[in-house]
Order: C-alpha cells, then sequence, then structure tokens
C-alpha cells in the first residue's frame, strides 16, 4: 500500500492525511501473496484449516465434506480441460444458490478460465445480451432453465436430474465421478489474469461486465479471512443471498470456504425454511438485506415463539444503511445477535467498509471502516476537490479489491476508475473523525429541485419513523416548473388508512421545503434487487409512465 512517507501525518482517530487528502484503512493490513503465478482456487485449497464439512444442503441435508469439494474441482476442472476449455474462456453458469455453484466456479477460475454468472429470474432477453457481451464457449445450467438458453446454441453441462431441450454435452454429477487427469499440462495462470466477469445490477445505466483479477479475488479472501478470524473455532454460515451476485459469490463460494467455515445453502429465499434451518444447523451466522431484517422486527414475537435462534451470534447486512430504530429494535427483540454491517460495490470485489465488533455497529446508520488495505477519498462532484473529515462528497476507493475496468467498454472504464486506480463509487458519502463511514445517497440518484439537491435517502430514512409506514422509496418527479420534485411510494402498514397528505404533512414539518414530498403513491411492495437496492427506475417508470 502506498502509504506516506511519515505515518505522523495521518490522524490516528479517523486515518485522514492532510498531505494528500487521503482516508487510510485503521484495520490491520491483511497479507497477500508475493507469488504472482498463482490462481484463487489454487490459493483457497491451500490454506490450512480444522474444518471437515463445507457445505450443507438446506432442503435435503446434503453434505459436501472440504474432501469432496476438492476432489470433484480437480475432476470437473479436468473435465474442462478435455471439452477443451482454455485460460481467457468464459463459461456461463446460470443456476440457483446450490452446493455445487462453488464447485463450477472453483473449477473454471483454475483453469484460467472466466466464470460469468446470470440471475436466474432474468429474462431470456437480458441473458441472451449478457450472452452477447461476454461470449462464453460452455453453460452450466439446470433443466428448469434450459428454456432461457433456448436461443443460445452454447453446449450446455447440466446440474442436477433432469432433461430438457438443448446441446446437453454432459452433466456436472459426470464430470465430478471423472478420475482427474495427473498428466494434463495446466496453463499458467498469474493474479493479474482475469477470473470472473460478473454484471453490475444497473440499477444507474446499462448492465456492464465487471473484471475481476485472479488478484482482486485473493485480495477479498484475505480481507473476509481477517474480518471473522474464523481459523481457531467452527462457525456455520446460513447462505440466504444469491451466489451468482456479489455478495453470494465473495462470501459463500468463494471467501469463507477458505476458513473450514460451513456454509448451509438455501436453493432459493424462503423466510420460513431460512427460520428453521437457523435452529436445525445450528447456524451461528446469518447474512441479510435490510428488508429481511425489517420482516424479523416487525414479526419478532411469532418468531421467537416458533423457532429455536439459541445458535445465532451476528447477523451480516449489506445493501442499504440501517437505521438507529431497526438497529436497536433488532437487538431489544433478539437479544445475543450482534449486527455487522458491510459495504462495497461489485467493481470492489464486495469489499469497501464494515462493522465488525458490538461497540462498531452501535455507532447506527455507519457503513463502517475501511476494509483493510483499502483507502479512500471524498471528494467534491462539483470541484473535483478532496474533501476532509465530516464534509460530504463522492466517495472513491482505492485497493488490491478494486476491478480491473468494465469489459469492452473503455468509456464507462475511464468514467469510473481514474488513471491512478482510484474508484468513483457513485455514492455521496462522509467520514466522521473516528473513520466511520455513512452513505448519505447515490449521486446520481440526487433529486434535482430547482437546483437543490435533495437525497431520497435522506427522505426515506425519514418516512420510516412514522408508525404506519413499512416500506417505502423516493423518486425523481418530473415538473416543468422546478425540473423535479421528491416522490413517495409507500407500503403501509397492514390495517393502516394513511393518506397521502398525512404523509406530506408528517414530511414538510421536518425537512427545508425544498425536500418536502409533493406526490405520494401507495404500493404494495418496493421492488428492490437481490442485494436490497430499492430499483428507482422501475418506479420512475411507473410514474411517469402515467404521464
Amino acid at each position: 500500500m502506498a502509504y506516506v512517507s511519515s505515518m505522523a501525518a495521518i490522524d490516528g482517530r479517523s486515518g485522514y492525511c492532510n498531505s494528500n487528502s487521503t482516508f487510510y484503512s485503521k484495520r490491520k493490513p491483511a497479507p497477500l501473496p508475493a507469488n504472482e503465478t498463482l490462481d484463487v482456487t489454487t490459493f483457497i485449497s491451500a490454506r490450512a484449516h480444522h474444518g471437515t464439512i463445507a457445505y450443507i444442503d438446506a432442503s435435503t441435508g446434503r453434505r459436501l465434506t472440504f474432501s469432496d469439494v476438492w476432489r470433484a474441482v480437480e475432476s470437473v476442472s479436468s473435465s474442462l480441460a478435455d471439452f477443451g476449455i482454455r485460460k481467457g474462456d468464459v463459461v456461463l453458469l446460470l443456476s440457483p444458490n446450490s452446493i455445487f455453484f462453488p464447485i463450477v466456479c472453483l473449477s473454471v477460475m483454475s483453469l484460467g478460465a472466466i466464470i460469468t454468472t446470470t440471475n436466474p429470474l432474468n429474462t431470456n432477453r437480458e441473458i441472451n445480451k449478457q450472452i452477447a457481451n461476454s461470449k462464453p464457449v460452455l453453460a452450466f445450467t439446470i433443466s428448469e432453465l434450459l428454456p432461457k438458453l433456448a436461443d443460445s446454441n452454447l453446449p450446455i453441462v447440466l446440474i442436477g436430474s433432469g432433461t430438457g431441450k438443448g446441446k446437453i454435452v454432459s452433466t456436472l454429477e459426470e464430470m465430478m465421478k471423472k478420475e482427474p487427469n495427473q498428466n494434463r499440462v495446466k496453463e499458467r495462470v498469474t493474479q493479474d489474469d482475469t477470473a470472473t466477469l460478473l454484471y453490475s445490477s444497473g440499477t444507474t445505466g446499462e448492465s456492464k461486465g465487471v473484471i475481476s483479477s485472479h488478484r482482486n479475488l485473493i485480495a477479498m479472501v484475505q480481507t473476509v479471512l481477517g474480518r471473522f478470524q474464523l481459523e481457531d473455532n467452527q462457525q456455520t454460515f446460513l447462505c440466504t443471498v444469491p451466489m451468482f451476485h456479489i455478495y453470494g459469490l465473495v462470501a459463500f463460494a468463494t471467501g469463507l470456504i477458505a476458513s473450514g467455515a460451513t456454509v448451509v445453502v438455501l436453493s432459493k429465499f424462503d423466510i420460513h425454511e431460512m427460520l428453521s434451518a437457523i435452529g436445525t444447523y445450528k447456524v451461528s451466522y446469518l447474512p441479510l438485506v435490510p428488508p429481511i431484517l425489517v420482516a424479523l422486527v416487525n414479526n419478532a414475537d411469532q418468531i421467537r415463539k416458533k423457532y429455536d435462534f439459541g445458535s445465532l451470534k451476528w447477523v451480516l447486512c449489506g445493501g442499504a444503511p440501517l437505521s438507529k430504530e431497526l438497529t436497536e429494535g433488532f437487538m431489544e427483540k433478539y437479544p445475543g445477535v450482534t449486527i455487522m454491517q458491510g459495504y462495497g460495490l461489485t467493481e470492489s470485489t464486495g469489499i469497501g467498509a464494515s462493522t465488525d465488533t458490538l461497540e462498531e455497529s452501535r455507532r447506527y446508520g455507519t457503513a463502517g471502516k475501511l476494509s483493510a488495505n483499502m483507502e479512500a477519498k471524498i471528494v467534491d462532484p462539483d470541484t473535483g476537490k478532496a474533501l476532509p473529515v465530516n464534509r460530504t462528497g463522492e466517495l472513491w476507493l482505492k485497493g488490491p479489491t478494486v476491478m480491473k475496468g468494465y469489459f469492452s467498454n473503455p468509456e464507462a472504464t475511464s468514467s469510473t476508475l481514474d488513471s491512478t486506480g482510484w474508484l468513483r463509487t457513485g455514492d455521496l458519502c462522509y467520514i466522521d473523525e473516528d473513520g466511520f463511514i455513512f452513505v448519505v445517497d447515490r449521486l446520481k440518484e440526487l433529486i434535482k429541485y430547482k437546483g437543490y439537491q435533495v437525497p431520497p435517502a435522506e427522505l426515506e430514512a425519514l418516512l420510516l419513523t412514522h408508525p404506519d409506514i413499512d416500506d417505502c422509496a423516493v423518486i425523481p418527479f418530473p415538473d416543468k416548473d422546478v425540473g423535479q420534485f421528491p416522490m413517495a411510494y409507500v407500503m403501509r402498514k397492514s390495517g393502516s388508512n394513511l393518506s397521502e397528505k398525512g404523509i406530506m404533512d408528517f414530511v414538510s414539518t421536518q425537512v427545508a421545503p425544498y425536500k418536502r414530498i409533493r406526490r405520494v403513491a401507495f404500493i404494495g411492495s418496493i421492488p428492490k434487487n437481490p442485494s436490497g437496492k430499492i430499483l428507482r427506475k422501475d418506479l420512475i417508470q411507473l410514474a411517469t409512465s402515467k404521464l
């Protein structure tokens, strides 16, 4: 890390360095391997730990030990090499969560080939668009999803049982049974080679392929291991988040397997299956997105009566900052369980900031402190000037997990990554005097009212303090006189007859006139992506389609 020559110039509390306007991580640096010729699969498999069970299928109870996993990876990569898969080839994985998902990813990456994942809920058109962009040479999928690849003409490896139409060349089961070819010559894979091509959710603009290298993933694994320090005691994590998304891929398909932890996999999210799995498998860590946390707080009494939470120690939350009310409400209803927050982007391999202790998690509303090896700047979006402590601007990140760029999209790359490796996150943030990052809003989502900037997240946080509101989203509504004004989509608590006027009055007494909500619509549920981010563009489309 490029530390400034005099460590004395760095403020011990905030991590801010006056001479170059940079914030430095206060976490213990995560060691990174010097060996250039190293792929992430080899790096993970070489780590010593005391674990025995790697993965458990929550619904069937089927288990894979660590030796099962590594034997399978050896066999599958050997089979892929026999199919002619070479370094640099792209392989598509279209599958819900399963205990086999990590085996496919690790096998592909071990060859120096590139894994690209896609959401099973995507339409054929969206999937075909990603195929046209990433040009995979092979796909892995389950029989139920075969129709989504019908137009692709790709050779397909089937995961699990079943049949269907398509160019099926093998099954994962057959590949896992194959005796690995001990004589095959492995291609030289370096840390700089591309490992994954994940498509960024596209909540602000077109979805783009994020190029992450083996170095990015190795640095991510080291950060995850440093954060949880699991090597000495056995912990069980419940995988509730999609593995095709950076959050799931980072933690459950790669990061945690290096620690010896056990991962219990939910094939699809179902709140009752999730809650019963906690007791059945003695889960100690539960990753969630904020909407699920809200449901756990709102229905705590029924949940505590019906399900066993005795083993649960930590809830890991990402996707959006949590309010003080929600955090305190959860800790009151579920005593003995600590909430840890995390902040990261696909573009930073899921790494950025986190709260790692009970004390840190009590700093309400924060995304946490900078992750190990990470540097940050807060940059004024208008002047481009880097700002000091407690000033709001765009968060820029730099570190070993920052992507190489967007796939075959130099314009998007240069507008997101500067020439010295700083990643513009698009998030408006400030860093306080103790080094905690607070996310104020998305830069591109600011509502421009008569030249004033209105952050939707600020109004959403205010609305969520209303006792009759379960969830909400605030969007810019176009207006010829003022440019845009704030409009709220509100999900009322059941039985509530809260009116549009009631909501507007509630907000207007607590904010400056330009921030007032001037239009309200009621909605059954707020659309969100798999990581819990509000899909504002869908709501903007809904609101403006009636114009």
